[in-house]
């Protein structure tokens, strides 16, 4: 399929078709009557009823950037059953069948990563990169992704401390500036709900790339798709989640995932001080998703297909550090956890690690945390894609 033909394809599907917003028109953000029902769906700014989607303001832009895309190939699925991906901000907003819309796009990337000629697709696209907290793995991905697929990188890599924010500006101010430079925003902030204020503000897409302790649903993607790689399956599976559960955005937004499939159980394993909060365990039970707290990390790991380790985060404890001290280094992914393992299970990580998984893990084919690292880049790329040309 030619790009110029695929182009129109997608127009018909995702309302390319119709001219740019003018005035404040509302609709319903699903296509093909397929309603999306968040949990705070009453007040959801860009979620459930909205302006015209983000991707038809753009589309006289897309299609006059048609010759210089180069389509390796078109997905499978229907595209008229998706709804419109505008932004991506929290993990309640992909039903099932979109992260398997998702996840195909993801392994059509891994293969435009294998050519050596690369991909243009997003030649003439501009990410912007605001990230108020360090990241390595995160920030790095995003870029290598959108450099991959042809585009070109705007980065700030602590707005913090060196953007206009020091001076005290507003976040939205901040937004509505960026966005004249760029056709994408990712942005990592320290406040939980700061993506989801840019997103409301911005008219290009906006990726939440980490917001305090809130929600990383980029993350939670690829560690979904990390599993059903290693693991063969998503229902039926049995993950436990380990370390620090109050403060992980990561393990949040992955328990909101998890809840879309069938049969799972989760278990959470932490010290007392950082306990996964009551919102995911009610969420959780209303989705009918059977869950359970231990204290007994070797009992866990002997039933799981997942051993999801996390990091005790300093940085989240403030001035508490006797907290920090108290929690830190009780549980521990080592050589004995790997003996009680089943042979197929696997340890993930988010990473940046410290000493809750020992560096002998890394031999075992079981420590998967550096491949569930690379497939961040496929996710990304793929996001990418969705978000700025469309199903």
């Amino acid at each position: 399929m030619t790009a110029t033909s695929l182009l129109f394809s997608c127009s018909m599907h995702v309302g390319m078709c119709h001219p740019p917003k003018v005035a404040a028109t509302s609709y319903a953000c699903c296509l093909q009557n397929q309603p999306w029902s968040p949990l705070n769906s009453a007040s959801c700014g860009h979620y459930g009823v909205l302006e015209n989607s983000k991707l038809s303001l753009r589309s006289d832009e897309i299609l006059c950037r048609a010759g210089a895309l180069q389509v390796e190939s078109a997905p499978s699925f229907s595209v008229g059953q998706k709804f419109q991906l505008d932004d991506v901000i929290e993990a309640q907003q992909f039903d099932r069948e979109t992260l398997n819309a998702i996840f195909e796009v993801t392994r059509s990337m891994e293969n435009v990563r294998n050519n050596s000629s690369g991909s243009q697709m997003l030649k003439g696209y501009l990410m912007a990169t605001l990230f108020y907290e360090p990241s390595t793995r995160t920030r790095l991905s995003f870029e290598s992704a959108m450099k991959r697929l042809g585009g070109e990188v705007l980065t700030t890599e602590n707005a913090r401390e060196f953007s206009s924010a020091a001076k005290g500006e507003t976040l939205e101010d901040t937004i509505r500036t960026v966005e004249g430079y760029s056709d994408i925003i990712v942005m990592r902030h320290f406040e939980s709900g700061a993506a989801r204020r840019a997103a409301e503000t911005a008219r290009i897409p906006v990726i939440n790339a980490g917001d305090g302790p809130g929600q990383h649903p980029t993350q939670a993607l690829l560690d979904v798709y990390t599993i059903e790689r290693e693991i063969g399956k998503l229902d039926g599976i049995r993950v436990g989640l380990v370390g620090d559960l109050a403060n992980g955005r990561t393990v949040r937004s992955l328990a909101y995932l998890l809840a879309k499939y069938q049969d799972v159980k989760i278990y959470f394993v932490s010290p007392d001080v950082v306990k996964m909060k009551d919102d995911i365990k009610e969420y959780l039970t209303l989705k009918g998703v059977e869950w359970e707290e231990s204290s007994d990390l070797m009992e866990v790991a002997s039933k799981c297909d997942v051993v999801y380790q996390t990091r005790i985060q300093k940085e989240r404890f403030g001035e508490k550090i006797d907290l920090y001290e108290k929690a830190r280094g009780k549980y521990i992914v080592n050589q004995d956890v790997l003996k009680v393992m089943q042979k197929h299970a696997v340890v993930m990580h988010p990473l940046p690690r410290l000493d809750e998984i020992t560096v002998d893990v890394d031999g075992d084919p079981r420590a998967a945390y550096f491949r569930q690292a690379k497939n961040g880049l496929y996710i990304r790329m793929a996001l990418l894609k969705v978000l700025l040309l469309g199903w």
